[in-house]
Parts: C-alpha cells; sequence; structure tokens
C-alpha cells in the first residue's frame, strides 16, 4: 500500500472539478482548479472568463450556502438557480469580489459602505466633548424626532391609559436632509414673469398654451390670467407656486390642483436623470442649482453634531481627512475603555492605506468611485479576515490601478493565498497573469467563437502554447517614432477640483493626449472637472449601461430603427410589428422569448416559449421578409454578418450599415444584435457605449480607460481605432495606465507624484520618448522599463 493512499481522504480533495458547463456562451467546458493557488482566468473580452468563474463555480458555491438556511430565511434571499453544469466538485465558501459599482444614493460615502464610519460613530458617542448620546446622534441619516401620547396599557384584566413621551438624538442636518447640498430651482427658466398667464407666460416642457397642463393654472380661478406674474399678490403667487394638492372643478372636470413647484418636483425631478428624455434633461439642467447646504456646510451633520469634539477633531473634520492622516490621528488616541475599537479602527484605515486608497476621505460619496476603486473598498474588510480555505473571486483587480499600483495589488493577492486560500482572478494584464500559479485561457474567440479552454497550465507553458493570449503576452508597444503636431490647445487654468492644487496646463487638440498618474493623482479631476462639457466635448466614462434583459445592442445602438422601417417599407405594413417590445411582440411570452416562473424562495424557472420558440415575435410578423430573412433572423445575425447583409443587395440601408460599420470598429463584429445587454461582459458595455458616441457630433473625444476589460490582442485595435479618430480631425483625451496607449501618444500629460494631498500637481508635460529618456517620475520609470529603454 503506497504513501498516496495511506493519506486521509479529506486531504484528497485539492481540485475544484468543473465537469460540461454550459452557462451563457461556454461550451461543455471542463476544467480542474489546484485549491490554496492563485489561478488567473485569461482570453478575449466575451470568451466566457465570467461564465466560468461568476455565473458557474462562484454561483453555484453562493446558492449551495443560501440553501443551508431555513425557508422562510430564503423567502428573503435573491434565489439563485442552478449553473448549466454536469458536476462541480470540491467547492469552498466563495466570496465575490467584484467591479460592481457601489450604491450611488446621495446618502452612501465611503464610510458609511465600509465599518468605519460606524466605528468613528460610536467613538464620538463614547468620548465626545460635550457628551451628545448615542451614536445615532453622530449619523447623518438620522434625523432628530420626539413625541408624546398616551398609550393604553393592560394591568390586571383592567385597560389603564398613562402618558408616555419618547425622543431620539439623530445627527442629520434638517435643511439639507443628510444629503450635503440644497436644490434650488431658478424660477426665471420656470416662467417669464412679465407675462400673463394668458400670454404664455410658463416655459416649461410639456406646458404650452391649450394643453392641460397650462389650463390647470390658467382656469383654475386663483391667480388672474391676464395679469402679469410679477404684479401677483402674495396670496396669488404662494397658490401659483406652493399651494398643497386640492381637488377642484377646472374648466367643468373634477382635477387635482398643485403649486408650479411641487408638481415640477413630483413629475420631473423625481425621476432618474439618465431616464429622461434628451428636452426634458436640457431643461432640468437649466434650472435646477446644486448649492452646498449653507447649515452645515456640506458636512450634512447637525451643528450639535459638530461641536462635540475629540482631542479637538469633530466627527464632521475627521471624515473631511485623507485617510492616511486620519489613521495617524486614531494612532495618537490612548484611552483604555475603547481600546478594543481604537484597534479595530485603526485596522481598518491601515487597510484603506496598504490597498492604496489612503488618498480618499470617508466623506467622499461612494457613487464617485471609479470601478476599480470601489473593487478594492470590497477587498477591505477581507484583508484582515482570519478565514482560511475560502475562494476569493476578484474581476480584474488592477482595474483603474497605474502599474505602480499593480505591484502592491499583487502582493494582496499573494497573501490572501499565502493564508491557505484559493485564489481565481479574472485577468488581462501581463504583470498580475505572471504571478499565477495556474493559467486557464479561453477562447480562441469571443461570443459564438469562444467557450473552449485553449489552455490550462503554467506561466511558461502559456507562452509556449501559442494561443492567442501566448503569442501577445510579451507584446509591448515601441515608442512613436514621429508624433502629430497640434492643432491648438484646450486651456484650463487654476483648476482646483479636488486635489488639484491650482493647476495650469494646455491640453494640445488635434492629437492623442493620455493623461497618466497613480490612482488618486488628480487624473478625473481635472478631465471631467475642467474640459468644459460643451456641444463640441464627448465623454465616454466608465459608468454602467442601464438596459434589461429586453435590451440589446440593436435597441441600445438605436440601430432597430433604421432596421424596422425596413421592414416595413419593404413588406407595406408599420413599423411597430417589428418591434418585441411593441405591436409584433408573441402574446404568450409578451416578447420576452421566455416564460418566466417564479418558485417563491426556489430559483425561478425559465422555458422557452412553446408559441415563438423563443424567436420573440407572433408568428404573422415572421412572414414579413426582407433580403430573404425574417425580424427574428436578421436579430440572430453577428454585427459582422448584419453589416453585409444591409450594405448591399435587396436590403441596403445605410443608416443600418453605418451603425454596424462603428460596433465593428470598436471590436464587436461577433455579438448578435438581440443579445441581452445583461450578458454582456464589461468590456463589451463599454465599447458599446463607445461605439454610439462615435455618432456624435463632437471635436473633443475625453475616454476613460478604454482598455478596460480588453484582452492584449485588442489594444491594438483599439489604438487603430484612436488613431482613426485622430486622422479624422478630431482631438482625442484618453485617462489611461496601459502602458500601450501611453507609448502610443503624441503627448503625455502625467500628475502625481503621489495620490490625494500628495498628488494633484502637473509632473510631466511633454512626448512619451521625453518622458522615457527624462525618467523624472513614476511613470516615466514603468514607461521606460516596458518599452525596454
Amino acid at each position: 500500500m503506497d504513501a498516496a493512499n495511506a493519506a486521509p481522504a479529506a486531504d484528497r480533495h485539492d481540485l475544484i472539478r468543473v465537469l460540461g458547463a454550459r452557462e451563457n456562451n461556454l461550451k461543455d467546458v471542463s476544467v480542474e482548479i489546484p485549491k490554496r493557488r492563485l489561478t488567473v482566468f485569461t482570453g478575449v473580452s466575451g470568451s466566457g472568463k465570467s461564465s466560468l468563474v461568476f455565473d458557474t463555480i462562484a454561483a453555484e458555491s453562493q446558492r449551495l450556502i443560501n440553501e443551508t438556511y431555513s425557508a422562510f430565511v430564503q423567502g428573503f434571499m435573491p434565489s439563485l438557480a442552478r449553473p448549466e453544469v454536469d458536476v462541480l466538485d470540491g467547492l469552498t465558501t466563495a466570496i465575490i469580489v467584484d467591479q460592481q459599482r457601489m450604491g450611488a444614493d446621495p446618502r452612501s460615502t465611503v464610510g458609511t459602505a465600509t465599518d468605519a464610519g460606524a466605528m468613528l460613530r460610536i467613538l464620538f458617542s463614547r468620548l465626545g466633548t460635550p457628551h451628545l448620546g448615542s451614536p445615532k446622534a453622530f449619523s447623518f441619516n438620522v434625523a432628530s424626532i420626539s413625541g408624546a401620547g398616551a398609550v393604553t396599557v393592560e394591568r390586571a384584566g383592567r385597560q389603564v391609559k398613562e402618558r408616555r413621551s419618547f425622543s431620539i438624538t439623530g445627527g442629520m442636518c434638517p435643511r439639507c436632509e443628510g444629503r450635503g447640498t440644497v436644490t434650488d430651482l431658478d424660477l426665471t427658466q420656470l416662467y417669464d414673469e412679465g407675462k400673463s398667464l394668458n400670454e404664455g407666460a410658463l416655459t416649461v416642457p410639456g406646458y404650452k398654451a391649450g394643453g392641460w397642463n397650462y389650463r390647470l393654472y390658467a382656469e383654475s380661478g386663483l391667480m388672474d390670467p391676464d395679469k402679469a406674474i410679477r404684479a401677483y399678490t402674495k396670496r396669488e403667487l404662494a397658490d401659483f407656486l406652493h399651494r398643497e394638492p386640492t381637488r377642484m372643478k377646472i374648466a367643468g372636470i373634477n382635477m387635482t390642483y398643485e403649486g408650479l413647484i411641487p408638481r415640477i418636483q413630483r413629475s420631473m425631478l423625481a425621476k432618474d436623470r439618465e431616464g429622461m428624455q434628451p428636452h426634458i434633461r436640457e431643461f432640468v439642467d437649466r434650472a435646477v442649482t446644486f448649492t452646498v447646504c449653507p447649515d452645515c456646510d456640506g458636512t450634512r451633520l447637525t451643528e450639535a453634531a459638530r461641536s462635540s469634539k475629540v482631542a479637538g477633531i469633530s466627527i464632521a473634520d475627521a471624515c473631511a481627512m485623507q485617510i492616511s492622516d486620519l489613521a495617524d490621528w486614531v494612532r495618537e488616541l490612548t484611552e483604555p475603555s475603547v481600546a478594543p475599537l481604537l484597534d479595530s479602527l485603526r485596522g481598518t484605515l491601515d487597510s484603506f492605506v496598504e490597498i492604496g486608497l489612503g488618498y480618499l476621505s470617508l466623506d467622499r460619496p461612494s457613487g464617485t468611485l471609479s470601478g476599480g476603486e470601489a473593487q478594492r473598498v470590497k477587498m477591505i474588510r477581507h484583508l484582515g479576515s482570519s478565514l482560511t480555505d475560502v475562494t476569493y473571486v476578484f474581476d480584474e483587480p488592477s482595474t483603474g490601478l497605474h502599474p505602480h499600483d499593480v505591484r502592491r495589488m499583487n502582493g494582496l493577492l499573494l497573501r490572501l493565498r499565502d493564508k491557505g486560500n484559493t485564489v481565481l482572478v479574472v485577468e488581462h494584464k501581463p504583470e498580475v497573469i505572471a504571478i499565477a500559479d495556474h493559467v486557464v485561457d479561453l477562447g480562441p474567440g469571443a461570443g459564438t467563437a469562444g467557450g473552449t479552454v485553449c489552455y490550462e497550465g503554467d506561466l511558461a507553458g502559456l507562452r509556449a502554447a501559442g494561443t492567442l493570449t501566448g503569442r501577445h503576452l510579451d507584446d509591448r508597444a515601441a515608442l512613436k517614432k514621429t508624433v502629430r503636431e497640434p492643432t491648438g490647445a484646450l486651456e484650463i487654468r487654476g483648476a482646483t477640483t479636488h486635489n488639484l492644487r491650482g493647476v495650469d496646463v494646455d491640453i494640445p487638440l488635434g492629437v492623442l493626449t493620455v493623461i497618466t498618474g497613480v490612482a488618486g493623482s488628480g487624473k478625473s479631476s481635472l478631465v471631467h472637472g475642467s474640459v468644459p462639457a460643451g456641444e463640441h466635448v464627448v465623454s465616454v466614462d466608465q459608468a454602467p449601461i442601464r438596459g434589461s434583459r429586453r435590451s440589446n445592442p440593436a435597441t441600445y445602438t438605436g440601430l432597430l430603427d433604421p432596421i424596422r422601417k425596413a421592414f416595413a417599407k419593404a413588406n407595406g405594413v408599420k413599423p411597430a410589428l417589428f418591434s418585441a417590445n411593441s405591436e409584433g411582440a408573441c402574446p404568450n411570452c409578451n416578447g420576452a422569448g421566455v416564460v418566466y416562473t417564479d418558485l417563491g424562495m426556489m430559483a425561478g424557472v425559465a422555458t422557452t416559449c412553446e408559441e415563438c420558440e423563443g424567436r420573440r415575435f407572433e408568428a404573422s410578423v415572421l412572414r414579413y421578409r426582407l433580403g430573404g430573412r425574417d425580424i427574428s433572423e436578421v436579430l440572430a445575425m453577428p454585427v459582422a454578418e448584419a453589416a453585409e447583409f444591409f450594405g448591399a443587395g435587396e436590403a441596403h440601408t445605410p443608416a443600418a450599415h453605418r451603425i454596424l460599420g462603428r460596433l465593428a470598429d470598436v471590436g464587436l463584429g461577433y455579438l448578435t444584435l438581440g443579445q441581452p445587454l445583461t450578458t454582456l461582459s464589461g468590456g463589451e458595455r463599454q465599447r458599446l457605449k463607445l461605439a454610439t458616441h462615435m455618432a456624435d457630433k463632437g471635436g473633443v473625444y475625453v475616454l476613460d480607460e478604454p482598455t478596460t476589460g480588453l484582452h492584449l490582442a485588442d489594444v491594438d485595435q483599439l489604438l487603430a481605432l484612436l488613431d482613426r479618430l485622430v486622422d479624422s480631425g478630431k482631438s482625442v483625451i484618453v485617462v489611461e495606465h496601459h502602458q500601450a496607449v501611453m507609448a502610443h501618444a503624441d503627448w503625455i500629460i502625467d500628475l502625481g507624484p503621489g495620490a490625494g494631498h500628495d498628488g494633484g500637481r502637473i509632473v510631466f508635460e511633454g512626448t512619451p520618448a521625453d518622458l522615457v529618456a527624462a525618467r523624472s517620475t513614476l511613470t516615466g520609470e514603468h514607461l521606460a522599463e516596458y518599452v525596454g529603454a
């Protein structure tokens, strides 16, 4: 009996085995992943990495953990379907650290999103002088309330009335309700006070003279419609602008009258800005002004909460400090009565610094964090964890990180592994792939051309394997021999957004300009805070695309409109028939293609619709053809095939062909037109957004890290696209960390030298060749190393 067989059975489970995974585009994938090792999954964007790691391994681990709870508790948890896979063996508890943006609620800050804010509030409630009360007194999410009244208590069979009173002391500023800003409506944008209602005084969109919105005011009888608004009495003005909703008869019809300001707030301002029609959004941007709350000075807290201090510092001061400075301040506090709290707070703040986020402050709104920053904030709670034998799953942890910061991130990933955990990382950057114990390369292509494992093994084997990733792993972009000459300059003077220190800089126009620097050095503040947003500036940021499973590339890019019109014209019917969200929808599944059955605490079941067989349209619509294809066949085409189809012949549609050309330009030729947006990877969504914006008439394009989610092989295609944009007379400004983009630039502006208050200055301006020759900054050193100078 040999030694291997003598080992206890419990020690033989050293692999996570996946057999027959078919989630999304995976084609019966089978892999064996070693436990307590760092495994990197790589492959082109859309090759199936996330489908394997997140939608199969991590999803099944979470589902199995949820099943350990009672049915009652599971009723309150999200129900998860079992992934499409034959066998999943050797799973451990999975902790997912993804790039989902943190909630952009105005009350959510870095402090509230981590435990640091809660611990600070407890600290001030125990040590603050004057003493205010519980930690709620320092929370800007808790309002102060008090009340009194009679309560009926049953005692010994008799009902006795007693007077009771209660009060809660909260820290919420009553003026701004804990938001830090107050909104004012600019009344000059709502009406022309020199005119009367009958002369068309209202200038709000949708309030045209003669319409019901207009008649509500003109025929209410509360004010004289022939009198100029500036001549209204106090009473008339109050009724016109502020009156509470009142049922009354107007023009013989029972209606609810409401003052103009609350009516606009309810009907327009309560809506999400992204979902507004363009003309409404333009009006709201003109009419609403956001100003810092004058009562709390933007701190969100009551005067009492700001007056209670510990060692001369209030909680508002502490939250406004840079976290690295706050950590130093907390280290100086020595109070035995709260020693465990101070230890825990120090640990959390030190984790922020260690992970490279020491430049943030706790009062920073969490919605303003980039995807990479949000992911690192989520990592903080796991760094000091004592758990071992856990599977940590990371989604491109190098996103938004300067090459200098990537090394620190690598150290953290290795630390998690060395504690005895399994670390799974989806990543494109060669610096992160280099530290892997095991590599799984998916491909060979994207979408339907991907979904298979091209290589499994160590890094040396990947280089020799000849896969797309292996071939491009040692790619290094060379510095340009000649750079373009600028045609003008965008002058920025005295920029002070966030941590910028009165920056003066001329951004050259007509060339490819790259703005770089370590994370937190002020790049986004310079570009988004100082580049004037006019009709000539097109900004493509990393905000996620909004879209349900009914949205797809055809609806998002506006491609469906010309296609519907072409079908309608060819068949002599109306365009609405060719939309699965309108008249042409299959009546059984309402155009979804699947029928959902909700099973309460169990995962809901989605079955393909029997009537339309998943085509989403009713049978009569599918009889209409264009170029020999019906609408469902067209939506099932990949972009590249559709571009040929609409480019010539009977189906020739120039408007559709233009949009398809732009999608192919950004490397999305493999996407099918009807693929739900919810199934696209992060890199695909950003490129879809870029393709949509390429139609804009802008002269200046501002791109925020366009290489996010791009495979090494796709970066060349992106650089070619940027070159085409510049050669067509556009100016392109890119905020980027990728050395290939820096090497390809005509002009580089480097911010630094550090992050937070150690940054915010221009440390270099010039060509990439000069930056490499000078090696005077962190970026210069890393770029020189990259190009082998």
